[in-house]
């Protein structure tokens, strides 16, 4: 299948508390289907890794909630968030698709990094 998949993210301080050692990113996914059938958003597995090499497995039904179709050319984007105990650390996930026989597939998300921006005082 050809399912393509970006990915951009963003530190929040205003949901952070460094003095807490609590760092929340946002991530923006958009999802494009490049092929030439529909396809269904059915499942997530998320691996998301600190700077200490700590990593949290998520795995869940759809993304925020829906199971979007996807059409031939179409695409479907949506906002989520993680929150690490270290500036940063990346994740890295992959997404189940189910075309319109019933057959699944698994399309992966490409690493990307989150990353606070901080200085020192």
């Amino acid at each position: 299948m050809n399912i393509h998949i970006r990915v951009d993210t963003e530190f929040l301080p205003e949901h952070s508390d460094l003095l807490r050692d609590s760092y929340a990113f946002a991530y923006h996914i958009t999802i494009e289907n490049h092929d030439e059938e529909p396809v269904t958003l059915r499942n997530r597995h998320w691996e998301i890794t600190d700077a200490l090499g700590k990593t949290d497995t998520v795995d869940g039904a759809g993304v925020v909630g829906e199971e979007p179709l996807l059409m031939p050319g179409a695409g479907f984007s949506y906002t989520s968030g993680a929150r690490l105990h270290t500036p940063w650390g990346n994740m890295v996930g992959r997404y189940e698709f189910e075309r319109q026989d019933g057959s699944r597939f698994w399309a992966p998300i490409p690493a990307f990094e989150l990353k606070a921006p901080l200085t020192l005082q």
